[in-house]
């Protein structure tokens, strides 16, 4: 298997500069005038089109059955008269973004649909200003560690000087990520008597870990 090497300099180039200007839609710019299922599947597509046209081609990102499942298993509040208004936008928009990493099970734990809209509000806000962050923290990620692909003459440890290298660790990056979000899911609301004791100490060689 090879890669073409400009053909992966122009990619990377592109999806750096698309993740960059890449934005979630602001609380106010959300509408709310009561969208039905095929217009909320529209407006989501629109939204969190992030995906590359050739991946998942089988699969849609969002579909009225998976609505269904979110408001059925109370991720969500419940439509109003099967119309979707904006406290629903934002949790679909949330819900979409954040379970490429976590299950139905965690964001249940993580967005809580008994919330009143103000609460939500500023959830949400707070959601799209940590998205803005994260997003500019990922650019800078891709530039350390594509540096030596797309000549940009930026050298660091992470930096790959081959494509299945940066799959390597863009992978391993996601994984340690994924766990460290679920470790954290896995502590809310305990404490150091109902949560577990804290061992700094190195593993035994040849032991199971407690």
């Amino acid at each position: 298997m090879s890669y073409n090497k400009e053909l992966v300099e122009k990619k990377l180039l592109r999806w750096e500069h698309y993740i960059r200007n890449f934005s979630l839609p602001d609380w106010d710019d959300i509408p709310d005038i009561g969208l039905y299922m095929e217009q909320v599947i529209t407006y989501l597509t629109q939204k969190l089109n992030y995906l590359p046209p050739n991946m998942n081609k089988d699969e849609s990102l969002i579909t009225p059955a998976t609505i269904n499942n979110y408001v059925r298993t109370r991720i969500m509040p419940e439509p109003v008269k099967k119309r979707y208004y904006r406290i629903h936008l934002a949790y679909l928009l949330m819900i979409c973004t954040l379970k490429q990493s976590l299950s139905i099970a965690l964001l249940q734990t993580l967005l809580p649909s008994g919330e009143s809209e103000e609460e939500v509000t500023k959830k949400y806000t707070a959601f799209v200003e940590r998205h803005h962050i994260a997003v500019e923290y990922f650019g800078d990620q891709i530039e350390q560690m594509a540096g030596p692909l797309i000549d940009q003459g930026l050298e660091s440890k992470i930096s790959a000087h081959s494509t299945e290298d940066l799959i390597f660790s863009s992978v391993i990056i996601a994984g340690f990520s994924k766990i460290f979000a679920q470790k954290l899911l896995g502590i809310r609301d305990k404490d150091l008597t109902n949560g577990g004791l804290v061992d700094f100490s190195p593993p035994v060689v040849g032991k199971d870990r407690k």
